[in-house]
């Protein structure tokens, strides 16, 4: 009968230790190599997306617990890379956009953020995925809107402005992105005012185009 004695538990700890750092190593080495084409980034981009309004803020939506309504988003967004790393997939864009909502309402939003932006997932070769977040920016509206107003009717026509998205591309296409972007209008947990609302949310799909 096999016996499992505290030499043979160590040899064993010892063999799967030397099968799986390796495994380990290669894994992060392979999100934090440098890109092949990392020279070869493009610094500007110009792009499009629409969105639908959702009740929930984003951590919810991503759960699956957004109530949907029938208000809408259009918006045009443009990025510049402010700084990339030389030999990390990461990089800091500057990005903005300005967007016109209709359906309850009638408005206009115009917005700036820095975003960090991530090209190191391991399956990068077969589709490019980058994961952009900007959890701190500038939002102004023209108005204030229904969605965003509290019980007594007030709100901020100046909010904070976040938002996370994930870029797809062809890797020998990598100029051209499809996105998927949650895009968020808050007061910070009430740092920016405390009028009980909790900003505008859409989930938003869109194309842009890097140069």
């Amino acid at each position: 009968m096999f016996q499992l004695t505290p030499y043979r538990a160590m040899l064993f700890i010892d063999m799967s230790s030397k099968k799986l750092l390796p495994a380990i190593a290669m894994a992060v080495s392979a999100m934090l190599m440098p890109l092949a084409a990392q020279a070869d980034e493009s610094d500007w981009s110009i792009g499009v997306y629409a969105g639908k309004y959702h009740d929930a803020e984003p951590a919810g939506a991503l759960a699956g617990r957004a109530n949907y309504a029938e208000h809408y988003m259009l918006a045009v967004t443009g990025s510049k890379t402010l700084w990339r790393h030389s030999e990390w997939p990461i990089a800091i864009e500057l990005d903005g956009m300005l967007g016109q909502q209709a359906g309850i309402a009638n408005l206009t939003e115009i917005a700036v953020a820095p975003a960090l932006r991530w090209s190191g997932l391991p399956w990068r070769d077969t589709l490019r995925t980058d994961i952009r977040l900007a959890p701190l920016g500038l939002s102004y509206t023209s108005q204030v809107g229904p969605m965003e107003a509290g019980p007594d009717g007030r709100g901020s026509r100046t909010l904070n402005y976040l938002f996370v998205e994930a870029a797809f591309s062809r890797p020998q296409s990598k100029d051209s992105e499809f996105f998927v972007r949650l895009h968020h209008r808050c007061a910070i947990y009430d740092l920016l005012n405390n009028y009980g609302a909790n900003g505008e949310d859409f989930l938003s799909f869109g194309f842009r185009r890097k140069f």
